[in-house]
């Protein structure tokens, strides 16, 4: 009995030792379980971006040509002697107005002045001559071959007379237009030959606007455009008409010259000054332009972001003209929508956006 009793015990005992471990085994895995599953954390909203907006509306657009150019006289003319003598008259006032055909200067010409006479008593003889001879051949009394004689005589005087003419018309220098004289490069009593320059003439009332463009705006340009154009020292831009645009494109520069006409009414500017110009080739009245930093360049096109419904989308668009601040969008977007202009470098589609008050 006692035997049996001590081996029942041990049976206990073993079964106990058995479920303890078996609980102690479960209890730690349980816990091992907790540690290894990750802590679910609570989802997290990101702010909307906030960004700038404009309504999209019409308004009218220029597109222009900004240039360099330069003012030049309507008319100017170096003034010398066409042959070679020494200077008996010079009424040259530097800086002051003459009017066509005054008298500026002038050399000693009294040598062709004595064979000018000369020729004058010669012709008068010749005349006489000619005429008794013609009345003798109407009457036949003498030949034709001796009036021919006579007649040729008077014409060779009268070529000598406009040759002497000519001559003391070159020792003189009159003003071929009225204008400004300008500086005196010589003096009275000086021995001057033909090139020598003595005073220049300029004509600054008009002015002519000289200014180059691209070739690829040949055929925008046309006579009678406005040019407005600005010189340092004045505020107020100056207004001028095309009037001449040369036929040809400068194969070195790729530019075509054109001209304009400014009236300088009070002669207040200069002609030499260095101007900067603007020629206005079109004028849309109803455009959307936006700024240009609002739009974004792809590879297959141009694109845009607008907001709609608290989200920013993309849409194509397709653009015109261009100005230093603004670009012309001619399909894409429509009047009303809102386009978001700040943030775009952020902006995805579908992303939330806040408008800026």
């Amino acid at each position: 009995m006692k035997k049996r009793a001590i081996r029942w015990t041990s049976v206990v005992l073993a079964a106990l030792l058995l479920g303890g471990g078996v609980l102690a085994y479960r209890h730690f895995a349980g816990d091992r379980q907790q540690e290894s599953k990750p802590v679910e954390s609570s989802p997290q909203k990101r702010p909307p971006l906030i960004v700038r907006s404009m309504v999209i509306s019409t308004k009218p657009i220029v597109d222009y040509i900004t240039s360099s150019g330069t003012l030049m006289a309507s008319e100017e003319v170096d003034l010398s002697f066409e042959s070679s003598g020494r200077i008996t008259v010079l009424d040259i006032h530097e800086g002051k107005k003459v009017q066509k055909g005054t008298l500026l200067a002038k050399i000693n010409d009294s040598e062709l002045q004595a064979q000018r006479d000369k020729i004058i008593v010669q012709l008068k003889l010749a005349k006489d001559r000619e005429q008794r001879q013609r009345t003798l051949l109407e009457r036949e009394a003498i030949s034709h071959e001796s009036y021919e004689q006579s007649l040729a005589e008077m014409q060779a005087l009268n070529a000598d007379l406009a040759q002497i003419e000519a001559k003391i018309e070159k020792s003189s220098i009159f003003a071929p237009f009225d204008g400004i004289v300008g500086l005196r490069y010589t003096s009275e009593g000086a021995f001057v030959s033909p090139g020598t320059l003595v005073t220049k003439l300029v004509c600054v009332s008009p002015l002519k606007v000289d200014f180059s463009i691209p070739e690829r705006y040949t055929g925008d340009v046309q006579t009678g455009m406005t040019v407005l154009f600005t010189v340092d020292g004045y505020l107020k831009p100056f207004e001028a008409k095309v009037y001449a645009i040369e036929p040809r494109v400068d194969s070195k520069t790729r530019t075509i010259t054109v001209r304009a006409m400014y009236p300088n009414a009070g002669e207040t500017l200069m002609p030499g000054r260095y101007i900067s110009v603007e020629l206005q080739l079109k004028l849309f009245n109803n455009a959307i332009s936006i700024p240009t930093e609002a739009l974004i360049p792809e590879m297959d096109g141009n694109l845009v972001y607008v907001y709609r419904s608290g989200k920013a989308q993309p849409v194509a668009v397709r653009t015109g003209i261009r100005t230093e601040t603004e670009i012309q969008i001619t399909t894409g977007l429509s009047v009303g929508d809102t386009l978001i202009t700040s943030g775009i470098l952020q902006l995805r589609t579908g992303l939330p956006v806040q408008l800026h008050e």
